[in-house]
């Protein structure tokens, strides 16, 4: 029997949602910051079964939706360096300056390579010793430690072919600029459960501890979700604010101790661009001067090109929970998932992408 299956009991679930119901007093809007819980809520149905006055908003929890402008340039720009660029999947399709993505490159003849992992790339590297080749560094901390984690065997490998672009972002800076913005009104937040897993529950004391908002790390089942909302309800009605962990079976209070081990020692953090939310201080993550031969920015020397914002695109409204993806002028009109005009349409674990395939 898959265990799983338990956390998606329809029973339990309703029972859940009776409570729900039963004790939401006002509108109670909720924002998860985690594109697994995006399309988790739409695709399990809770989102169309969440009581009237139960508002869900989606966050900047999506990787390839937060990366900036800029950075999609740096990226078209190494293309046309004599390279070989690995990348994730749904990083080929986002459009950049002028419409162009990564696909647009490699059409017009770019040598450019999906990969599943920075190791794959490696491997790539490592087999043709002739080819420089540079992996595209994108997501949060769930993903930085395994890439770390590949930059320190090229070095003990000696393998001198290979980089790293590191755009990778860290949660809580953004999430404490979303508290901090008053434009933005969340009464709880949805904490994403991979990232905590590697972090653990430390980094988001100050959501409770300084903004009086409650949170709670959660997993990606129905009975997950559903279950961290009541929790979030109830701290309403107590006028408590706590940050909890109720996905204990995968995420431990102090995280990974080894992941965030080996991130520390090749990554620093550095100020990071976010599609939305603009320049956040500490929220990125640059290759350290101990691993800087690894570093694509200063082997070629790459920085970010100022370039102009796409035009009509509202996605850095969806992230921080202004608008919902069809009051985008854009939506499901010029911008659709076979030609994506915004990021958000891109990613599978992108609003407008979820939106666009359970709501309509």
């Amino acid at each position: 029997m898959n265990l799983l299956n338990k956390f998606r009991d329809p029973k339990l679930c309703q029972n859940l949602l009776s409570q729900i119901k039963e004790e939401l007093e006002d509108e109670f809007r909720f924002m998860e910051v985690c594109g697994t819980h995006t399309v988790a809520i739409f695709q399990s149905g809770i989102r169309s079964l969440l009581p009237q006055g139960m508002v869900h908003l989606s966050g900047p929890g999506c990787p390839v939706c937060v990366t900036h402008d800029r950075e999609i340039a740096a990226y078209l720009a190494l293309c046309e360096k004599d390279l070989l660029v690995a990348t994730f999947g749904d990083l080929i399709k986002v459009p950049g300056p002028g419409g162009r993505s990564l696909k647009t490159a490699q059409a017009e003849g770019a040598r450019i390579k999906v990969v599943y992992s920075a190791l794959d790339a490696l491997n790539i590297a490592l087999e043709n010793p002739g080819q420089r080749v540079v992996f595209l560094g994108v997501g949060f901390e769930t993903t930085a430690p395994t890439v770390a984690a590949v930059i320190k065997m090229a070095g003990k490998q000696g393998i001198k072919n290979f980089s790293v672009l590191s755009f990778h972002k860290l949660v809580p800076p953004a999430l404490a600029a979303l508290a901090a913005d008053r434009q933005i009104s969340v009464d709880g937040l949805l904490l994403p459960g991979h990232v905590s897993a590697i972090i653990g529950i430390k980094p988001y004391l100050f959501l409770a501890e300084e903004y009086g908002l409650p949170a709670v790390i959660a997993g990606f089942e129905p009975l997950d979700i559903l279950q961290a909302i009541l929790v979030m309800i109830r701290q309403k009605h107590e006028s408590r604010a706590r940050v909890e962990n109720n996905y204990r079976r995968v995420v431990a209070d102090q995280g990974n101790l080894r992941a965030m081990e080996v991130m520390d020692d090749v990554f620093e953090r550095c100020d990071a661009l976010w599609r939305g939310l603009g320049t956040i201080p500490g929220s990125g993550l640059a290759i350290s001067s101990k691993y800087e031969e690894f570093d694509a920015s200063k082997v070629y020397g790459q920085e970010l090109p100022l370039v102009e914002e796409i035009p009509g695109c509202k996605c850095g409204d969806v992230l921080k929970g202004l608008i919902q993806p069809d009051k985008c002028p854009l939506f499901d009109t010029r911008c659709t998932p076979a030609r994506p005009v915004g990021p958000c349409m891109v990613s599978t674990e992108g609003s407008c992408a979820a939106y666009h395939r359970y709501v309509l």
